[in-house]
């Protein structure tokens, strides 16, 4: 068995931390953490298209109109230039979108921006997982 560890800078352990705070505030719909993680100029795109502010956003996950139930997230790479982030991920979660069950498997990019010594999501955009090419 073998392990593999990679050395992470302070500003990438710092996105990573907040990168799971978003995660776990977007699941427990808290909308203090939504608040403090958020960058007030935040442009939010959904894999469908529809693109939200930072009220819109809070707003429908603490309503429930976006409800995660659970969120997974893989083969995340953070990349940073300055007082700007990059990350990518896949995100696979279980919804309760308005009280209907779902599943979403997204690839996820995420904008972050250093403001006053804390990490602040800017804008994030999300695409649908290609469905697997049928088999021949």
């Amino acid at each position: 068995m073998s392990t593999f560890s990679f050395a992470q800078t302070k500003d990438e352990k710092a996105i990573s931390s907040s990168v799971e705070s978003l995660r776990k505030a977007m699941v427990d719909a808290d909308k203090i953490m939504l608040e403090k993680l958020v960058d007030a100029k935040l442009s939010y795109g959904h894999s469908g298209g529809k693109i939200e502010d930072k009220p819109a956003f809070v707003n429908n996950i603490v309503s429930g109109k976006s409800d995660f139930v659970t969120i997974e997230l893989a083969d995340q790479t953070i990349s940073i230039t300055g007082n700007t982030a990059i990350v990518r991920h896949t995100l696979n979660a279980t919804t309760n979108d308005n009280g209907k069950a779902g599943e979403v498997h997204l690839y996820v990019l995420l904008v972050w921006v250093k403001d006053g010594g804390q990490w602040k999501l800017l804008a994030r955009q999300a695409v649908h997982v290609p469905a697997p090419a049928p088999a021949k």
